[in-house]
């Protein structure tokens, strides 16, 4: 356009009256392509004060029958220590079954958590489900389209999962639920960066006793107050390690997006996507609540 200006007319500002005019053009604000950061910086979850307060899940699913007709993994992981248990199931389990396990496997081992963050997968939107714990006062944070980001712990659980996995059982995938135990072993024993340590030493206090043993044969032994003393101080330097992680990641999600901020009454565009397969087209509507992380 400024091209096209330029071969008959001119005027000073020439170039800011056509951007501006561009910009507050309603057709090309709904038709053309965006070719800007995202809008909306990382807000991390907060760091859970106890162990198993705060759990993520999610669903592994297409995996090959095995034996005992099983053919999806359920994950489920502490927000604190960073432990996950891995529980197989079968993808025609009604809810009944799926929560009667889920009280079995995690709530006797650990209890009723106050949080629950999963994705918006049918099963864990059931109303079964919400009304479960809505009896037991646990409150469900489910993660909102376009920002896998909320549930990005347990993704990052199942690629690990599905990864050990293929190297157990690559030759005889039917017998993965015979691995299943070994593999959530090896992944509740293994170093993780952001909390410097393994999940069980988290949970327990201590290392893990395994045929191949990172300490001495003789174990310290610690009786008494000092315990929990030892594990009060073990929580607080998680918590501090898991500070620095989440601050470190979200320094590098952030230097993707644009922090922009709206005020009620402003006029705005929603993407419109009803389908994946579908192209993106812009609807306006109008801002009427702000939230940090909403655009």
């Amino acid at each position: 356009m400024l091209d096209d200006l330029k071969q008959q007319y001119f005027w000073k500002g020439m170039k800011k009256d056509v951007v501006e005019f561009v910009t507050h053009c309603m057709e090309c604000q709904r038709v053309k392509a965006e070719h800007m950061h995202p809008t909306g910086l990382l807000y991390p979850h907060s760091i859970p004060q106890y162990k198993w307060q705060v759990i993520t899940m999610d669903f592994v699913q297409g995996l090959p029958m095995s034996r005992n007709k099983h053919d999806i993994i359920l994950v489920v992981v502490d927000k604190l220590t960073k432990v996950a248990h891995f529980i197989a199931g079968n993808l025609k389990d009604d809810a009944p079954v799926r929560e009667r396990r889920f009280l079995h496997e995690i709530f006797r081992l650990h209890g009723i958590p106050e949080l629950i963050i999963s994705d918006r997968d049918p099963r864990m939107t059931s109303r079964f489900w919400k009304t479960l714990n809505a009896a037991l006062g646990t409150k469900l944070n489910f993660s909102s389209t376009y920002h896998p980001e909320t549930d990005g712990q347990t993704e990052r659980v199942n690629q690990v999962l599905e990864d050990m996995l293929r190297m157990y059982c690559m030759d005889q995938q039917y017998k993965w639920e015979e691995y299943l135990p070994l593999v959530e072993f090896a992944y509740n024993n293994t170093y993780h960066a952001s909390l410097k340590m393994a999940p069980f030493e988290a949970l327990y206090g201590r290392k893990c006793r395994t045929p191949v043993s990172w300490d001495s044969v003789e174990d310290r032994e610690v009786i008494g107050p000092e315990i929990l003393m030892e594990m009060e101080q073990q929580i607080k330097m998680i918590r501090e390690h898991l500070k620095e992680a989440a601050n470190r990641q979200k320094s590098y999600a952030d230097l993707k997006w644009v922090d922009r901020h709206y005020k009620l009454g402003e006029k705005v565009f929603l993407r419109v996507k009803p389908k994946k397969e579908l192209h993106n087209f812009w609807q306006g509507c109008q801002v009427v609540a702000t939230l940090p992380g909403t655009f």
